[in-house]
């Protein structure tokens, strides 16, 4: 196993270890499906306890990095972690640090606009048959007047994904997507009863129709439209927020 072994301090050396281990896979010098020594031979080699290697392991494998198989061809290997699982990770840490207050809307709205302007000028291009139906079907759930806000609210994050699902670009589409399904939720929510919701689907309607014709420029009007929309939403929930807390 090729492991550069560093000098290990006395605090928290099972984080140690596994960003030691980690590294090695980040690198190639543990390869995907490698199986690791065991615990045992672990603890031999970074001359520490068998505990301090299992709490190391559990820690990669809380990344995806590395999985566990039982019996007489058992052992720990190093796993390839799916899109969705790194997506997933990254999801949840931002969603954290939009509760947190680490990014306002302002930062979520311009980051959207940037990113979805590429994806609307990509998809207007790429686009399929299927990825139009899809659109649609978003829209139709959206017409409902009895739909909940919470299943407006998904049902609008659909209708993005589709958007840059549209774009046939992996990386784009990994990136975007983890931005959507952090921070739109996060945003639809905290302006939902400002939301006119007719003039939403509008705009979606507006976006379907130019990826209809491929007119990407006027797909980004729409999505500008809406991007702006989301701002002045955000503010007047934030007056009412305001408002509210001072008469308390």
């Amino acid at each position: 196993m090729a492991i550069k072994f560093e000098p290990l301090v006395t605090e928290s050396l099972a984080k140690q270890i596994a960003e030691n281990i980690r590294e090695a896979i980040v690198k190639g010098s543990l390869k995907v499906d490698e199986r690791l020594p065991t615990e045992e031979e672990l603890a031999a080699r970074f001359e520490v306890s068998r505990p301090t290697i299992r709490e190391a392991l559990k820690r990669l494998a809380a990344q995806h990095l590395i999985r566990s198989r039982r019996g007489p061809t058992g052992g720990t290997f190093v796993n390839r972690p799916s899109q969705d699982e790194v997506r997933l990770n990254l999801t949840n840490a931002m969603t954290l640090l939009v509760g947190m207050g680490e990014f306002n809307l302002a930062d979520i709205a311009e980051t959207r606009q940037g990113l979805e302007t590429l994806c609307c000028r990509l998809a207007a291009e790429r686009r399929t048959d299927a990825h139009l139906v899809a659109l649609a079907v978003e829209l139709d759930i959206q017409r409902d007047p009895a739909l909940s806000d919470v299943d407006f609210c998904a049902s609008d994050v659909r209708f993005h994904r589709v958007l840059a699902d549209a774009t046939d670009n992996a990386l784009l589409k990994f990136i975007v997507l983890t931005v959507i399904d952090a921070l739109q939720p996060v945003a639809n929510m905290v302006v939902y009863q400002f939301r006119e919701r007719q003039r939403l689907v509008s705009q979606h309607e507006s976006i379907l129709a130019a990826l209809q014709a491929r007119d990407a420029d006027s797909a980004i009007t729409a999505l500008n439209e809406q991007i702006a929309d989301l701002g002045e939403k955000y503010a007047q929930a934030c007056t009412s927020r305001v408002r509210h807390n001072q008469s308390r």
